[in-house]
């Protein structure tokens, strides 16, 4: 798993000889129909915003991620459609490694939990069998390659922990949602360690923001 910063929208507007911050731009906005539009100071109207939930004016400005995961936790990823996304394509570029996972022990009474309580043997079993079925997959889809059978058909032999890296796009808004529902326990461990480094990327872009929300 890996997370970086791409983007975030970079405000060209000045105020009082200063170029606003992302956070600026979006009290800038805000304060669209107030006669003190240029007030540098926004830590209390993004807090009041948030208390209150106006969350409107977060749609101002966009942050832009790089992930790199595994094709089993991109689908969860996409299912946020207030982003926008381009992902890795396997139909035009060749897969180059597979990740692997630590298991857990499915918990028996809620569906969405796993439990890191597994025995030695059995991790060492789980460890043994991701590395055969990596080898006979990769082997298998670059020996179809090899064949000439198209990159498009050659994929639906690899399994799901192939790597892929996408991009998502989307407002602070959005990240605000996304981040409040992928941090929580019941989110898959793989894809809460994506949301968690992400998390950390937003506290660096949004320190006000991240102070309002009582994340850190």
């Amino acid at each position: 798993m890996q997370v970086r910063l791409i983007s975030v929208t970079n405000p060209f507007i000045e105020v009082d000889d200063r170029r606003l911050t992302p956070e600026g731009l979006i009290a800038y906005c805000a304060r669209v129909s107030s006669p003190h539009q240029e007030t540098p100071d926004y830590e209390k109207l993004l807090s009041y915003c948030i208390a209150n939930k106006h969350w409107s004016i977060f749609e101002m400005v966009d942050m832009t991620v790089e992930i790199v995961t595994s094709r089993a936790i991109s689908p969860q990823i996409l299912r946020h459609r207030s982003f926008c996304f381009q992902e890795f394509s396997q139909r035009y570029a060749k897969a180059s490694a597979i990740e692997h996972y630590e298991p857990r022990r499915q918990d028996s009474k809620n569906r969405q939990n796993s439990l890191n309580d597994l025995d030695a043997e059995t991790v060492r079993w789980f460890d043994e069998a991701q590395q055969s079925v990596a080898k006979l997959a990769m082997d298998k889809y670059d020996e179809a390659l090899e064949k000439g059978i198209a990159k498009e058909c050659a994929r639906v032999l690899l399994p799901l922990a192939t790597q892929t890296k996408l991009y998502m796009k989307g407002s602070v808004r959005s990240w605000i949602h996304y981040l409040e529902v992928r941090t929580d326990p019941g989110t898959q461990k793989e894809h809460r360690d994506i949301a968690e480094a992400v998390m950390e990327v937003f506290k660096e872009q949004f320190p006000v923001t991240s102070r309002a929300l009582n994340w850190g």
